[in-house]
């Protein structure tokens, strides 16, 4: 959630960044009426606080004299009364705006590039060179099927359609990535953690999913209890609602699940193959941080995300987000995109994001520094999207005959 004495101190220059994002004129309407209307409940409340303290140093100057209090006293339990009403206001018209701040996405970074959409992303810069191929080279869905590792049929068999099924070397794959790459992790210095896969509400409203993006998620009927969309949610929010100390900062994690998504927003996009699926595996990177570590920390996750790929041969690219393409709780993403020669393009692979200090507001994050408590920031990103891994690797190691060279790395991950 944004810093609601932003919008109190200075609501112009605040609604300027958030329509840097998108933000509609109506929610932002809301918010300065709503804004407005807590300013007048607090100027009413505090007027009648004044007028209290007033009369009651005038109540006991009139004991001391031992002089007719009556008329002042009713007065005193009439602005009582009055004080009671415009507390109840405040605290309405408080929830009123929080409930509505909850709807409004993190503020950009101010260098944060201006844009519409991922056509507006700005290239950092490319790592390793793309193999040149003598044949054209197939997509990885015709390569999975020939080679016996992946049935989308099946898939469908057992659920719906965006479900597979993985056979052999497929299933060893996708087994062997996990590992490395929570072994990588580990040498960065980011502790394996083991999660649920089920959420209740407040851990998804703390990370930002709720309540804007409910119809996305997997519930499980007659309960609060989500699937997860991704392991951010429950690595974040292990430490709702709790003051760490900075000497436990910063904390570095890292997590393998199984992530559950409607693809409510995505239909007719990538419904063949491994791209965009409802459930997938993914090894998760999540940073809880100082303010003043912040920006180091989102550095060190990129890197590590990029030197994963460059440890498994893809070559890729690094790309900063354009307001317009920015997720909800992010202030700054670089994404990373992966070089998949059968469909002649580069595809995200891996999505790091410092949301600043948006999801420890909401999820009540914080750390005590000397006597101060202050919002942790959050950092998170995918290393990576496990199945989009194996459809890079299918795509970059094939040969002529349909065949598919193992990566080195991870021949030590397949026993």
């Amino acid at each position: 959630m944004i810093d609601l004495k932003l919008l109190q101190n200075d609501f112009e220059q605040t609604s300027k960044k958030l329509m840097r994002k998108g933000v509609d004129s109506v929610l932002l309407e809301n918010l300065k009426n709503n804004n407005d209307a807590l300013k007048i409940a607090k100027a009413n409340f505090e007027t009648l606080q004044a007028a209290q303290n007033s009369m009651s140093k005038e109540f006991g100057q009139l004991m001391r004299e031992k002089k007719d209090v009556t008329e002042l006293k009713q007065k005193v339990d009439e602005n009582k009364s009055k004080i009671n009403e415009a507390l109840e206001m405040q605290r309405v018209a408080q929830e009123a705006l929080e409930s509505l701040a909850m709807a409004v996405p993190n503020i950009p970074d101010d260098d944060v590039p201006e844009g519409k959409d991922e056509h507006d992303n700005v290239e950092i810069k490319k790592v390793l060179t793309p193999k040149e191929f003598s044949f054209t080279p197939k997509e990885h869905w015709e390569l999975a099927e020939k080679n016996g590792w992946i049935d989308f049929e099946r898939g469908v068999k057992l659920a719906t359609s965006r479900f597979s099924v993985s056979f052999g070397m497929g299933a060893k794959l996708e087994r062997a990535l996990i590992n490395f790459m929570l072994s990588f992790n580990s040498t960065r210095g980011f502790e394996e953690v083991s999660v649920p896969a089920l959420v209740n509400r407040a851990a998804l409203e703390g990370t930002g999913q709720l309540p804007k993006f409910e119809d996305d998620l997997y519930k499980v009927e007659g309960q609060e209890l989500f699937l997860i969309p991704t392991a951010e949610v429950p690595l974040t929010n292990l430490y709702q609602d709790e003051i760490l100390s900075v000497q436990e900062l910063p904390k570095k994690m890292t997590a393998y699940t199984s992530c559950f998504r409607k693809e409510a927003g995505a239909a007719g996009r990538d419904t063949r193959g491994m791209i965009r699926q409802h459930q997938f595996h993914k090894v998760e990177l999540v940073a809880i941080t100082t303010p003043q570590e912040s920006d180091f920390m989102f550095e060190t996750m990129v890197t590590c995300a990029s030197d994963l790929l460059s440890a498994l041969e893809l070559p890729h690219r690094l790309v900063t987000l354009c307001t317009g393409d920015l997720g909800f709780g992010a202030a700054k993403t670089v994404d990373i995109e992966v070089w998949l020669p059968g469909q002649n393009t580069y595809r995200e692979i891996s999505s790091i994001s410092n949301t600043r200090e948006f999801q420890a507001r909401r999820a009540k994050i914080r750390f005590k520094d000397e006597k101060k408590n202050s919002f942790v920031h959050t950092l998170n990103g995918s290393s990576l999207a496990v199945g989009r891994t194996l459809v890079a690797i299918m795509e970059n190691f094939q040969n002529e005959d349909g065949s598919i060279t193992i990566p080195k790395v991870l021949e030590p991950y397949l026993h």
